[in-house]
């Protein structure tokens, strides 16, 4: 854990806190940050205090993206899609409702964790 110096003004001591700049935020991010402001503000509070939580987002942002990647070609092998040049729209359906699947594993064990 990081130490918090102070300095003093006056009679008082003021701790020397930096704010972490804002960095644009990916969808899983910000999912995830609105999931801990709602259940979870403690652990929020925990990061701020820190300077650690575009950090932990970014990395959240990071495993989320790799993890539906990986899922998208497991689920890819599994479930091969239609031929793309000959049946578009149910290729456009199937690939959809892979990464439907995708998410909804990404939301229960990265987001809502």
């Amino acid at each position: 854990m990081e130490q918090i110096t102070y300095s003093t003004v006056g009679d008082y001591q003021m701790p020397n806190l930096t704010v972490d700049k804002e960095i644009p935020l990916g969808k899983y991010a910000m999912m995830k940050k609105k999931y801990l402001k709602e259940q979870q503000p403690e652990i929020l509070f925990s990061l701020r205090v820190r300077n650690q939580l575009n950090s932990y987002l970014m990395e959240t942002e990071k495993k989320a993206n790799e993890m539906i990647e990986m899922l998208m070609k497991e689920l890819l092998t599994k479930n091969p899609a239609p031929n793309k040049e000959i049946h578009q729209m149910e290729w456009v359906q199937h690939m959809n409702n892979l990464q439907k699947t995708a998410e909804e594993i990404i939301l229960k064990e990265i987001i809502y964790n």
